[in-house]
């Protein structure tokens, strides 16, 4: 089972990926005007340059995130060892207070004996 904060950073990616692809064929289609024996239309072209560029800038930042995401440092995700060590801490102070009680208790008897 993936978790789900992999899972949404896989649709992300696939996201991107699908952008990569659209930003391919736009620059194909500006290459096809370019090259078109009437000359470019300027409209078109125009349009798919910005259309280009607000998805490299989609894609761009995107990554930027996925990558920051990825690189976060996490020592402990999925730990129990501060857990363990709570629960360590809390045996040995039982333990101690089991100490103290039987010190008390022993003396509590010599107490009435001595009476």
């Amino acid at each position: 089972m993936i978790p789900q904060s992999q899972s949404s950073s896989l649709q992300r990616l696939q996201l991107v990926e699908k952008r990569i692809v659209r930003v391919l064929e736009l620059a194909g289609a500006v290459m096809e005007e370019l090259g078109n024996s009437q000359g470019p239309r300027n409209d078109a072209v125009g349009a798919h340059c910005r259309e280009f560029m607000i998805a490299m800038k989609e894609i761009q930042t995107t990554l930027r995130e996925e990558i920051k995401s990825a690189c976060e440092y996490r020592p402990f995700e999925k730990c129990d060892y501060s857990a363990k060590i709570a629960n360590e801490i809390c045996c040995k102070k039982l333990e101690y207070v089991i100490e103290k009680l039987d010190t008390m208790q022993h003396n509590l008897e010599q107490s009435t004996d001595d009476v």
